[in-house]
């Protein structure tokens, strides 16, 4: 666990300040006077580096930008309005109508319903596949691939991809590859593993409180060299490679996404994920370990739990060789019916019910009458949703008193 520990001194010498305040400046303004013409103009043009409007960007959430693009190795980042504001801008500041996304493994029904549904009206065409499809994700695609997306840890199917296995493939078609950490922030680092951008809901475990929505996107460097964003697949970030060369992606995703979808991150908000990304690193450790505890031990008594640790899951030997710091909070249990899913969690005393994950505090749904209750079988099927299925986001509380009301819930 020693990632935990580095990130541990980077996050709040990060977060505070030397000098003044020492809690972050929250700056709640929507505009911001530019004193002169020609200033105005050189903030417009870019040369001017000041805050323009708190749609295209707000100093607090700038903060949080630099410290999210430290944690992953990135030029850059974006804060957002959303987890799902950060993949809408990321995917739609690379896509056009006609273009294609491959998406690999489980997916949030949040970003299906994207693809599958609202880009679809637009004329944007996803392929899915499970994470082990190698030979069928290579030949999907075609000239008309923008980009390869998945999530580090299948929510809530708990399929891990190879994802350095996947970026080789990308990369070798020069395709973009977008990789959704929101589940295991600092346990993997998807651009050093070969991904072109990071897209986060710091809603889930970053802030960890449930006071906060919020989003971000990471974007690596364009290389100095070749570069598959030079190519004509990406014929239209020319410009902004001329104008922005390394940081291009950034003005990209600003310019073709958030400032007409306009998904800005609040300023309040970004202000308190900074506050929450200051204890991540001993939450994240103490949940990762809390998550195998539990699973384990309802495991050994009985219960149908889904998780990459266990020895029956798929994926045990990617999680032990790739997910040493673990792949966050979740675990599924399968009651086998929705009648005794729902006796379960209206018997358990400790969790809290709700859509969201990644809290303070152990969290649970179930899923098939919640937030896939409008997909169809075969969907649901795919996306490894069952009709007693629940889903669990451990939280800090003692792993023991979270197995004794369970095992209390289940009599």
């Amino acid at each position: 666990m020693n990632n935990f520990e580095d990130f541990c001194t980077k996050f709040v010498q990060s977060v505070g300040n030397k000098e003044g305040a020492v809690s972050p400046v929250l700056v709640t303004s929507a505009s911001f006077a530019y004193a002169d013409a020609q200033t105005g103009e050189g903030i417009f043009d870019g040369s001017i580096k000041k805050p323009l409007y708190s749609r295209m960007g707000n100093p607090t959430s700038a903060k949080l930008e630099s410290i999210m693009a430290d944690m992953d190795g990135g030029i850059g980042a974006i804060a957002t309005s959303s987890g799902m504001a950060a993949t809408t801008l990321a995917t739609m500041s690379l896509l056009s109508s006609g273009d294609e996304i491959v998406s690999i493994g489980g997916l949030f029904g949040g970003t299906y319903a994207l693809f599958s549904e609202t880009l679809s009206r637009f004329g944007i065409k996803t392929h899915f596949f499970d994470v082990d499809e190698f030979e069928n994700i290579t030949n999907a695609i075609n000239e008309n691939t923008k980009i390869i997306f998945l999530e580090s840890v299948g929510n809530p199917n708990m399929r891990l991809p190879d994802i350095k296995k996947i970026a080789a493939i990308a990369n070798a078609a020069e395709v973009a590859f977008i990789v959704d950490n929101t589940i295991t922030p600092m346990s993997i680092s998807p651009l050093k593993l070969g991904a072109d951008i990071a897209v986060y809901s710091t809603t889930k475990i970053i802030s960890g409180n449930s006071s906060a929505l919020g989003g971000c996107a990471v974007f690596r460097a364009i290389n100095d060299g070749d570069d598959k964003f030079k190519t004509q697949r990406y014929n239209f970030l020319a410009k902004f490679i001329k104008g922005a060369g390394k940081m291009a992606l950034i003005p990209n995703a600003k310019k073709r996404a958030m400032r007409d979808f306009g998904m800005s991150a609040n300023a309040h908000s970004s202000y308190q994920t900074m506050l929450g990304l200051e204890t991540l690193p001993l939450r994240m450790q103490r949940i990762v370990q809390s998550v195998e505890i539990v699973a384990d031990e309802l495991d050994k008594n009985g219960f149908k739990v889904n998780h990459p640790s266990l020895k029956s899951h798929p994926q045990n030997e990617r999680y032990l060789s790739d997910f040493s710091n673990g792949c966050g909070t979740l675990l599924t249990i399968d009651m086998g019916t929705k009648e005794r899913a729902f006796e379960f969690l209206n018997k358990t005393k400790l969790v809290t019910l709700t859509a969201n994950i990644g809290d303070s505090r152990t969290l649970a749904l179930h899923m098939a009458s919640t937030i896939y209750r409008d997909f169809d079988k075969e969907t649901k099927k795919f996306l490894g949703i069952s009709e007693g299925l629940i889903r669990i986001s451990i939280g800090l509380e003692n792993p023991q008193d979270i197995i004794n009301d369970f095992l209390n819930a289940a009599k």
